[in-house]
């Protein structure tokens, strides 16, 4: 009997399989749209396709009659450079506090239940507090992302120290290796593709906190242009934003993904 676990899906079927869920969504709102507007063709909560497309021309190859910026560009700068100070803000933090704790017990018993709780402190609830400390300029913001995916990348990157073979950490010492040579040489050599992993699984909560912060104090960015449209229910520009922001993610997703297979290649293969 064929068990379906053991069920192969070749290239061309899965890449129909892939596409088949955006397709179905892509048909539901057409036809839910068709249906809105045939109705009320002033209907603003699903637009067609042609107001959207120039929605996106206005926004992004038409400069604003007041700032003169292009501005779905401008967004998106602001938003990028606000996300990669603060993934890579956390990215750092949590490689050096993950290796520790992971690798040296005083360290472990000292930060570990420490990072556990600060970890279940829901990090828009502070924001309020960054923005009385460090006020409504860019370093709240920053802070905010870097706080909130900071503790789970630290965990996971100890929990995946933690499971590293304990007989490499002890042919190290029989040779001879210091505290610092094994983690040098042994434990940060083999943590850089899960490090790659860990920054992956947190971009989801990184864009959660910067549309958020965004939308309460900014004057540019993604979230910001959703959220001050929002006002005049502007969804020819929203659902457009809400794609790109998609579309960015999934870009950046990948652009990991292939950095990983690329400069580590050995760890691809031992996962495939």
């Amino acid at each position: 009997m064929r068990r379906l676990i053991n069920t192969k899906v070749e290239r061309g079927p899965a890449l129909v399989l892939a596409l088949l869920p955006f397709a179905l969504v892509i048909i539901l709102y057409a036809m839910g749209s068709a249906e809105r507007l045939a109705e009320n063709p002033n209907d603003k909560l699903l637009p067609g396709w042609t107001a959207m497309l120039d929605a996106i021309d206005r926004m992004a190859f038409e400069p604003d009659k007041r700032t003169g910026d292009y501005l779905l560009w401008t967004d998106t700068y602001a938003s990028l450079v606000r996300l990669f100070a603060g993934v890579a803000s956390a990215t750092i933090v949590s490689l050096i506090l993950g290796i520790c704790i992971g690798i040296l017990p005083v360290v472990r018993a000292t930060l570990a239940p420490f990072v556990a709780t600060i970890a279940m402190i829901p990090p828009l609830a502070v924001l309020p507090i960054l923005f009385i400390v460090f006020g409504l300029g860019e370093t709240a913001k920053i802070v905010l992302i870097a706080i909130g995916v900071a503790p789970f990348m630290t965990r996971d990157i100890a929990l995946r120290v933690a499971e590293l073979p304990k007989e490499e950490i002890i042919k190290a010492q029989t040779l001879g290796a210091n505290t610092w040579q094994i983690i040098f040489r042994v434990v940060l050599p083999q943590i850089w593709p899960r490090l790659i992993d860990s920054v992956r699984l947190s971009l989801g909560a990184a864009w959660l906190f910067l549309i958020s912060a965004e939308a309460i104090a900014s004057q540019s960015g993604l979230g910001y242009r959703i959220f001050l449209l929002r006002r005049f229910l502007a969804m020819d520009v929203i659902l457009p934003y809400v794609a790109w922001i998609t579309l960015l993610a999934v870009i950046i997703d990948a652009t990991l993904r292939l950095m990983q297979g690329r400069l580590f290649p050995w760890f691809q293969g031992g996962r495939g």
